[in-house]
Formats: structure tokens, C-alpha cells, sequence
């Protein structure tokens, strides 16, 4: 067989990453772990620092093209849409980290391209956990998205509700973890 023939054949044969190899991760938040007081929101009665964590992935799966992340606290008291947290989108599908301090409001520490779409908070970037007084502890769950398009088709103002249906809607498969925190 031909030297050319026998590499294509090699390449053909070794398999992607699926979708289920894909994991993300945060040496700021182990999975499950309450999350510091470092990355918890200023305001609203929290004094917190308002860091977001630093955040690091692998294996995405064969064909991405760009990732989205996600975070919410689906056990907001907000009459079951729950509580955006930070939502970035058209992260290059080079990248497979991002730094504690990423989520500065002006998207300035970001990757260039890279977009943050408004949270509950009324503005872009991280917006760490401030959960009720009193309330038992609250999910945080981060959603890393791998994207079949490299740049999402969200118009500037959209919503983060708008931004996870286009994520949604284009994903190839996500990675999670779910952090917490109570007060």
C-alpha cells in the first residue's frame, strides 16, 4: 500500500472524541463543593469578591467548531425560570481553559471574538451566587457547550434565554459540572 494510502487509512481509523469523553472542570470549584466566598457576587446583601473561577476542559467532541458556557442556579425563587449567572459564546475552539477572572464585565479578559451575553444580573460577565438568606444551599451548574458553528447568530441585547436555545440548538454535546452555595 502506498505510504500516503496507509496514513489516511490510520487517520480514518482512530476515532474522535465523542461527545461523552468531554469533561470540564474548575481547580477553583471541585464538583459538588461550595463555592468560595472569592467567587461570590457583590450586592444584593452577598459581599463577596466576584471572581469568576477559573475553568479548564478536554476531549471536546470531533467537529467543534466554538464552545458556549452556561451557568445557572436553576433553584432561584424567580417563578421557575431560575437565575443566569454568566453566558459566553463563540469561544474559539482552540481554547481549552479560562482563567479565575475571566468574566470581567467588559469582556476585556476573554478570548478576542469571544462574547458575554447579559445576565439576571442586568449586565454581561460573572455574576457570582447570592442566594436568599435562609435559603438551603442553591445549584450553580456550569454547562460547557461544544458548538457545530464557530460564531452564534445572537443579535446584541439578546437574552440569555435566547443565547442557551441557540446554544442548545447547535451543540454537538456539553460538559457540566454542578457547584453550590447557601447563606
Amino acid at each position: 500500500m502506498r505510504p500516503f494510502l496507509v496514513a489516511l487509512s490510520l487517520l480514518l481509523a482512530v476515532p474522535g472524541a465523542s461527545a461523552a469523553d468531554f469533561t470540564l472542570r474548575s481547580s477553583d470549584l471541585p464538583a459538588g463543593a461550595a463555592i468560595p466566598l472569592r467567587h461570590v457576587f457583590n450586592g444584593f446583601g452577598c459581599s463577596g469578591d466576584n471572581v469568576s473561577p477559573a475553568l479548564s476542559w478536554s476531549h471536546p467532541p470531533a467537529g467543534t467548531r466554538s464552545f458556549a458556557l452556561l451557568v445557572h442556579d436553576p433553584d432561584a425563587p424567580t417563578g421557575g425560570s431560575g437565575w443566569w449567572h454568566w453566558v459566553v459564546i463563540d469561544l474559539p475552539a482552540s481554547l481549552l481553559s479560562l482563567p479565575a477572572g475571566a468574566g470581567l464585565s467588559d469582556g476585556s479578559a476573554l478570548p478576542p471574538g469571544a462574547r458575554q451575553v447579559g445576565t439576571d444580573y442586568g449586565l454581561p460577565g460573572w455574576g457570582g451566587p447570592c442566594p436568599p438568606a435562609g435559603d438551603p444551599p442553591h445549584r450553580y451548574i456550569f454547562s460547557l457547550h461544544a458548538l457545530k458553528v464557530e460564531k452564534l447568530p445572537l443579535p446584541a441585547g439578546a437574552t440569555a434565554a435566547l443565547a442557551g436555545f441557540l446554544v442548545n440548538a447547535n451543540s454537538l454535546g456539553a460538559a457540566t459540572f454542578t457547584a453550590t452555595y447557601g447563606r
